[in-house]
């Protein structure tokens, strides 16, 4: 291990964490709805995940809100919600240029992460993603010898800017697409192998959810992606301590017929409140939309004339889509995100629907090979929290309850 033997300890957004104590992995499996555990347990072919939960600790935790990719990934990295760190999205309304903007750097986090306080402190780092969106806030702070690269970007990696270089060469075989299982596979061999070479002590695997969005616990197609992460997990746990969590869960948003179940809220509020009346931001918008349309079950509305305030959230309310709308400040309040960053209106659609901004602004061909999944919405809070070791306070393990952001206090400061 890359640093001193007495378990020196630190403390981040007032939680107290210790140095590790022995190689320690954090998987975060984006899109891991608890039936995709379940299903796999049920059927016997996830062995591994058998043996966690056997041996190790396993709950049903939840997730931030919106529960999405960003906010849910840099709040598992800092230990914190989205309230402190400031990342409620992976798209928003810069409200002082007007602009929409993505976010893919770390200019707009608050405070420091794990990674870069176990990084201070001597331990060999390592943060591999599967899109590149999430890299550079992974990367925040890390000193120059931390590893940190996603595999869409694998084949550009430099000793600068990711601590690695020819990574497709290194692991044996090239980048995959984007759109394939294969993307999130690249992440865990990459950690195995940095494992295996005794090259990091503290890894960070987080991985994408393209199989999730297409393909329901049971199918095919989520049996061969959960098999090959059972797999890779059972590689890991030779060589370390691992923790499993889940960025998100996933819900069916198609009807009997595979079509979306889609509100376009914009277009509505502005038939209903006059042209521009409503602007509507999907904060579920990344670069990778081919697999969800840009549609979520979570939306920003922001109006032109805050007088409609309270004529437009009651309207929002009544809405047979809508499972909860309220307005920004009481959004925040509720569901612990940065006011400073919100809209004037919130609206969480229910768990068989998502919402749009303009239809017009939506490709929904890109999204009908498969009956459409989702998430954003409360509906997909649930995520599994599992350590491949036992706890050391069984019944107080049991009673608490568990955040995704908790998995690192887990693995750290909870196992035997």
């Amino acid at each position: 291990m890359g640093h001193p033997e007495h378990r020196e300890t630190f403390t981040l957004h007032s939680r107290e964490y210790q140095l590790p104590k022995q190689p320690t992995v954090v998987v975060c499996i984006d899109g891991f709805d608890p039936e995709y555990l379940q299903s796999g347990l049920d059927r016997g072919i996830l062995p591994t995940f058998a043996s966690f939960l056997k041996n190790g600790f396993h709950a049903t935790g939840k997730s931030c809100m919106p529960s999405f990719t960003n906010p849910n990934n840099v709040s598992i990295i800092t230990g914190a919600p989205p309230s402190i760190h400031g990342i409620a999205g992976n798209f928003f309304l810069d409200r002082s240029t007007g602009k929409e903007t993505m976010i893919c750097d770390d200019s707009l986090l608050r405070g420091s992460t794990l990674l870069e306080q176990m990084s201070r402190r001597g331990v060999r780092v390592a943060a591999i993603t599967a899109k590149d969106k999430l890299r550079k806030i992974l990367a925040h702070g890390l000193n120059g010898d931390a590893v940190c690269f996603s595999a869409e970007k694998a084949a550009e990696c430099t000793l600068a800017e990711n601590g690695i270089v020819d990574v497709e060469q290194w692991l044996g075989r090239p980048a995959p697409s984007q759109y394939s299982a294969d993307l999130s596979l690249f992440v865990l061999d990459a950690g195995i192998k940095l494992l295996q070479e005794d090259k990091s002590d503290f890894l960070y695997l987080t991985l994408s959810d393209y199989v999730q969005h297409k393909h329901g616990p049971g199918s095919p197609e989520a049996d061969d992606f959960m098999k090959a992460i059972d797999d890779r997990l059972a590689k890991l746990e030779v060589m370390a301590i691992i923790g499993v969590t889940s960025d998100h869960g996933m819900s069916r948003k198609a009807n009997d017929a595979g079509e979306p179940n889609v509100l376009f809220l914009e277009d509505v509020l502005n038939a209903k409140f006059g042209e521009n009346a409503a602007r509507v931001i999907c904060p579920i918008t990344d670069p990778f939309v081919r697999h969800h349309g840009a549609l979520g079950s979570f939306v920003r509305v922001y109006l032109r004339d805050q007088n409609l305030l309270e004529s437009v959230l009651a309207f929002c309310q009544a809405l047979s889509e809508t499972a909860v709308a309220l307005s920004g400040e009481d959004a925040a309040r509720k569901y612990d995100m940065p006011l400073d960053r919100e809209g004037d209106i919130v609206v969480i659609s229910t768990s068989s629907t998502v919402i749009g901004s303009c239809e017009s602004e939506h490709d929904l061909s890109t999204v009908k090979d498969f009956p459409l999944r989702s998430h954003g919405g409360l509906s997909e809070q649930a995520v599994p929290v599992i350590m491949s070791r036992a706890v050391k306070d069984v019944e107080a393990a049991s009673s608490r309850k568990w955040k995704n952001y908790d998995i690192f206090d887990l693995v750290l400061d909870w196992s035997k």
